[in-house]
Order: C-alpha cells, then sequence, then structure tokens
C-alpha cells in the first residue's frame, strides 16, 4: 500500500523513473499561468514534484495525487525523436571537456603538503574547499551538466509567467581572491605573470627559457614568473622546491626565491627591491640588489633547490638535495610574498614542488621542531597570578565543574564534586585533617533546562516544547528564532523517523534482520523511536503512513506560518527542510542527509539552553566555553602575521590530553 507521503509526490500515470532515490530535478521548465490545462506543478519527465505552479509546498492536496506532469518543450521532442531530449543516448554529441571541467580541476589540484597537515590555518583552507566542492555537486543535475547549461537557452516568458522554482538548496560560494582571509597556498607558475621569453608548461610547474640568443640580452636581462598566490604567513613557514631540469654544466643561470607583485619579472630574481634570491651560477644570494653576498654552493642541473620562509623568525633559508643551509636573509617582510624562479639562457628548464609530492628535504621536522619550541614556551608561562591561591588543576576543575552546572548536568556535577574531594583526601598528608568538598545545591532551573535538553536530544520536539512553556512560558515569544528553529527540527525528526521506519521495513524485506544499517542501529539507541521495533510489516506500513501524513500536515501548517516572512533565512532555512521530501529515503542522499544526523538536535539544544539562560539574567555561555573561544580568537590574532600562533592550537592541545585506557 503507497504511503500519503508516495501519493502526495507520485503521479500514478507515469512509469517509475530511472533513478528513484529522486523525486525532482533541478529545473523547472517554463510556465504559463495562461495557458489551459496546465498542472501545478513540474519536474524532470517521468518524476514528480511537491512543489505547485506558484512556488509553495503542495503538501496534501488532492490534485498532487492526480495530476499528470507535461514538460513543455521536452515532451513535444520526446514524440518526435523517440527519446527525450535528457537521454543519456545523446551524451556523445556532448564535448567531455564541456561536463563541469573547472570543477574537476580544482579538485585535482588541492592538496596539503605534508608539514602543513597540522597548521590550523590549512585545515581552514581544507574546509572552505570541502564545502566548495559539496556545493558545487548539490548544485550539479545528475547528468553531470550544471545547472546554468540546462537553462542557458530559456527564452523571455509573458506576463503571469513563471519558471517554477529552484530546488537547489545551498548556493555555491564565490571563487577564492586573492582579498579574502584564506588565500588558497601556491599550486602552479601564473601564465598571466611571466616575462615573454619563457614557456610554462600543460602541467603548469615545468618551465623552459625560450627567449633571444642574443649576448647583451643575456647579460643583461632574464626572464622570471611567479606563482599563483602567495605564501599565507598564517601558515608560519612556507616551503617549496625546484628541481633543475636542465641546465649547462657549471654556468646555470638560475635563480630561486620570492618576490612581491611589485619585482619587475625582467631581471633575474633578487636584483630587484622587494625579491630574495639564491642563483646557481655563483652561488650567491640577492636582496633587492644586483651586487650579492656569498652565500652557499652553486647548483646545477638535477640538482634539487629548497626555498623556505619563516615568517615567525621574518627570515629565509635555502637547501640543496635534502640539506638545508645556512640562514640566507634576515630582514624578509612579511607582505605577499609570491614563489618565483628566473632563468636566462637558451635549454634551462624546471620543475617546481609545491607539495604535490614528498620533499626530498625533511621539512616536516623542521615544522614540528618550531610546534614544539612554541609549545614549551606556553607550558613555561606563569598562570598563578591568574586566579590567586588556587593551583592550576583547582582551576581547571572548577571550570568543568561550572560547565556541568550551568549546561544543567547537575547529577553529573555531583558525582564529579564527589570525586574531587575524593582525591584530595588520598593527596592529604594527615588523614586528620578534614577536607571540605564542594557543595552541589539543587538548581530547579538547571533540572528544568536538563528535562527540555533531554527531550530534544531523544528527538521529541513536542515534549521539549511542552517544558518550555510550563516553566519559561515567554522565552519562546521573546525568542522566535529559536522557537523557529525547534518548529524545523520538528519537521526534520517526523522525516527522520519515517525514513528510517521505512529502511528497518526494507532491510526486513532483503532478509537481513540480522544486519542492521548505522541509521537503523542510530535510532535503536534512542528509546521513543524505537517503539515498532517487534513489530511486523504490516503494523510498521501503518506507522510509517500515520508518520508521512502528520509530517505532510505539519509541513504545510508551517509554511502557512511563514509564507510571508521577508527574512532570507528563514526560506533558505524552509527550503532545505522541503528538500528532504524530494527523495524516496533521504538518509541514502549525501545532499541532505545531514540534515537529519543527530548533531543537530544538540546545536538546537544549546540555542534553548542559551536563551533560557539569558532569561534568567544568567551567562548564555559557560566560563569554560568563554576561555575556549577566548583563546581561539587570540590565537587567530597572533596567527594572521606568522606569529606563535601559526604552531599551536587548542586542539593541539586537547589532543596530547593522555586518553583513559579502552577495556
Amino acid at each position: 500500500m503507497a504511503s500519503p507521503l508516495h501519493q502526495a509526490s507520485r503521479s500514478p500515470a507515469r512509469p517509475e523513473p530511472a533513478s528513484p532515490s529522486t523525486r525532482h530535478a533541478h529545473f523547472s521548465p517554463p510556465h504559463n499561468s495562461s495557458i489551459a490545462n496546465t498542472p501545478n506543478f513540474y519536474t524532470h519527465p517521468a518524476r514528480t514534484s511537491i512543489f505547485s505552479a506558484s512556488g509553495e509546498l503542495n503538501l496534501l492536496g488532492s490534485e498532487a495525487t492526480n495530476t499528470i506532469m507535461e514538460t513543455v518543450g521536452i515532451e513535444t521532442n520526446a514524440r518526435r525523436t523517440g527519446l527525450p531530449s535528457f537521454s543519456r543516448a545523446f551524451n556523445m554529441l556532448v564535448e567531455s571537456g564541456a561536463v563541469d571541467n573547472n570543477s574537476k580541476n580544482e579538485d585535482e589540484t588541492f592538496f596539503i603538503p605534508s608539514y602543513l597537515e597540522s597548521s590550523t590555518y590549512v585545515q581552514k583552507l581544507q574546509e572552505a574547499h570541502q564545502a566548495k566542492v559539496q556545493s558545487r555537486r548539490d548544485s550539479t543535475p545528475a547528468n553531470g551538466l550544471s545547472q546554468h547549461s540546462a537553462t542557458f537557452n530559456q527564452h523571455p516568458l509573458p506576463p503571469g509567467s513563471h519558471r517554477g522554482m529552484s530546488h537547489t538548496v545551498i548556493e555555491r560560494p564565490p571563487a577564492f581572491e586573492e582579498e579574502d582571509d584564506l588565500a588558497p597556498l601556491p599550486t602552479k607558475w601564473n601564465k598571466d605573470d611571466q616575462w615573454g621569453g619563457i614557456e610554462i608548461q600543460a602541467d603548469g610547474c615545468t618551465v623552459k627559457y625560450i627567449g633571444s640568443k642574443n649576448q647583451h640580452d643575456q647579460d643583461h636581462m632574464a626572464c622570471a614568473v611567479r606563482a599563483d598566490h602567495y605564501m599565507p604567513p598564517q601558515c608560519g613557514i612556507y616551503y617549496f622546491e625546484v628541481q633543475i631540469a636542465t641546465a649547462k654544466r657549471d654556468d646555470a643561470t638560475i635563480g630561486i626565491g620570492f618576490a612581491t607583485k611589485n619585482v619587475n619579472l625582467s631581471r633575474p630574481i633578487g636584483w630587484e627591491p622587494e625579491a630574495w634570491g639564491y642563483h646557481g651560477d655563483d652561488g650567491r644570494c640577492f636582496a633587492g640588489s644586483n651586487i650579492g653576498k656569498h652565500y652557499g654552493p652553486g647548483y646545477n642541473a638535477y640538482d634539487v633547490i629548497g626555498c623556505g620562509v619563516n615568517f615567525r623568525e621574518n627570515t629565509a633559508f635555502f637547501t640543496k638535495n635534502g640539506v638545508k643551509l645556512i640562514t640566507a636573509f634576515n630582514d624578509v617582510n612579511r607582505g605577499r610574498l609570491y614563489p618565483a624562479i628566473s632563468l636566462k639562457k637558451p635549454g634551462e628548464s624546471i620543475r617546481v614542488n609545491f607539495g604535490q609530492t614528498p620533499f626530498v628535504y625533511n621539512i616536516d621536522d623542521m615544522m614540528r621542531e618550531e610546534r614544539d619550541r612554541v609549545q614549551k614556551d606556553i607550558q613555561a608561562t606563569d598562570t598563578s597570578s591568574l586566579v590567586p591561591n588556587l593551583s592550576e588543576t583547582d582551576v581547571i576543575q572548577a571550570l568543568v565543574l561550572q560547565f556541568l552546572q550551568h549546561d544543567g548536568y547537575v547529577g553529573t556535577a555531583r558525582a564529579f564534586a564527589e570525586d574531587m574531594k575524593k582525591q584530595k583526601e588520598a593527596l592529604s598528608l594527615d588523614p586528620r585533617v578534614k577536607v571540605d568538598g564542594v557543595s552541589i545545591r539543587d538548581d530547579e532551573d538547571a533540572n528544568n533546562r536538563q528535562r527540555i535538553r533531554r527531550a530534544i536530544l531523544e528527538g521529541d520536539i513536542d515534549r521539549a516544547l511542552k517544558y518550555t512553556n510550563a516553566y519559561y512560558p515567554h522565552v519562546l515569544k521573546d525568542n522566535e528564532q529559536v522557537y523557529f528553529r525547534l518548529q524545523c527540527r520538528k519537521f526534520i525528526e517526523l522525516v527522520r523517523k519515517a525514513a528510517q521506519l521505512n529502511m528497518r521495513n526494507e532491510t526486513k524485506g532483503n532478509g537481513h534482520v540480522n544486519n542492521p544499517t548505522p541509521q537503523t542501529m542510530d535510532l535503536d539507541l534512542n528509546g521513543s523511536e524505537n517503539t515498532s521495533r517487534d513489530a511486523d510489516g504490516g503494523e510498521n506500513n501503518t506507522v510509517v503512513a500515520e508518520l508521512e501524513r502528520n509530517m505532510l500536515e505539519y509541513g504545510r501548517t508551517l509554511q502557512e506560518q511563514y509564507v510571508n516572512d521577508p527574512r532570507v533565512e528563514v526560506s533558505k532555512a524552509l527550503n532545505e527542510i522541503w528538500a528532504l521530501l524530494a527523495y524516496e529515503n533521504p538518509l541514502k542522499v549525501p545532499q541532505v542527509s545531514h540534515l537529519l544526523d543527530r548533531n543537530g538536535r544538540v546545536t538546537v539544544a544549546e540555542e534553548l539552553n542559551s536563551a533560557i539562560l539569558l532569561s534568567l539574567g544568567k551567562s548564555s555561555r559557560a566560563a569554560l566555553e568563554k576561555v575556549y573561544a577566548q583563546t581561539s580568537v587570540l590565537l587567530e590574532d597572533l596567527r594572521q602575521d606568522g606569529g606563535e600562533g601559526a604552531f599551536a592550537s587548542v586542539n593541539d592541545v586537547l589532543q596530547g590530553i593522555p586518553q583513559p585506557p579502552q577495556h
């Protein structure tokens, strides 16, 4: 028997789509409201939509179950050719390079050098990149073409017409720019930032000199190139290596170093102001002048020269074939410095490694030593004056205890206080001396907040709303945004329960009852959600049907309540949760399954708890949370110019805490 959700979102006159997990496409065809017999919702042929022609949610209307979708243009084309225009049979006519090549290239070029794997800055870069890739996948239809490619030839519509409602939930963030706080790492040489006498190969890393052979030009000119991005000071240390691919024996007029954007690229690296370089023909280093100083050995074909900048010390160094040379420069500024090289003679070529492959020099150990040095400085800091008369252990225990009380964990706080007392008694030198403990009073507000929190964490939003209105009747009225999030979470929980039961029915139908999926196991951990675990298939279907009916009714009520709300964040949140209805089982769809994650309950519970505390005249955050947040902000500030903050993070400290043995 088909459930109400299926009846409300599937056209019985159409065959099942080839991909049953998706109920609509990412585009809607043009719609003219003046045309007779026009359907009330639009989507991909053979699929239906939960959205009406006006862009509203069509959850329980009878038209949604009886209307047969007819798509303008596509259906006509299908009747004429025998194949619908979206058929994969036409893929051979599309150039492979036209299918989202940009996103593919970006995915391939992103990498993390091994010595920066623990860098907080690079971890943020990785998170931003992953979010960017995910948003691109979410906004790309299943056939691989981008959204824009599906609608580029749409014609203007007459008055009273519209193209339907876009179902894309997550917007694509803008590409990285040089001015962004999260500037990307260098990845290749910049073809738009070079002198004309060199050629950059297709890999973006290999450079060959193809300039003039005129001896006069060779004596007075060189051809240089900068990398595509500057070296972020937030890394603390940045390092890259250059392999000399070809050069004349004992006469490699190659320069390796770094420079700002102001440097002229027609001279050897290091000769111009704001440029620093190490030259292979004479082993001299140059800092903004053509009069260099003796530095190290020269280098030639097949040598690997590394260049590193320590932004904390404002110094730079070079390596040769895995051996670190002495410090080359001691007055390097903290501006935007780009890796750069210069070539001067025909036949010279190099290949750069920005961290795509392992380095010859063990830069990982150098970075580790630098981080250890900063950690030792932190550990050596005297904290006795911060909280007089309390040791460091006492301060930490007080912070933890206050956190437990603040968040309403009264029972846990009482047990923790008792454990603290036992530890002090065990450490007491005189067993006759009485050790005072910490008295945890029975805070009624804390108990009430804990009841509300527990209800949310169990997915019972109705119970949480009941408790909140009973204990704190003005909180939800005074915090409309928190109330809205609770309503959205209630809808998500209804979808989650129905999806879990559907998945359990599928598992039983396949004969794999003894091997529950992670989602099913997750369901069983919540006592209020496993009421139908032992029910047979018929009872489960009845429960699912009832859940889906309640879900659709509540969704329609929620939409009617906020249909005229002008706030962008409200419409965005609603669009996200409406997307859950577009799939047969949203738990199996990565684009939306994160909305059903139980971690979302924690976020809502924390927001409501903070609102309640503020209504009581208390701080919305515990002291421990404030310490964590302030430390993170201070480290971020110290990280900006490559200071000590680039070599330390709160996560490093947390990961260094010994873990109890696992039994």
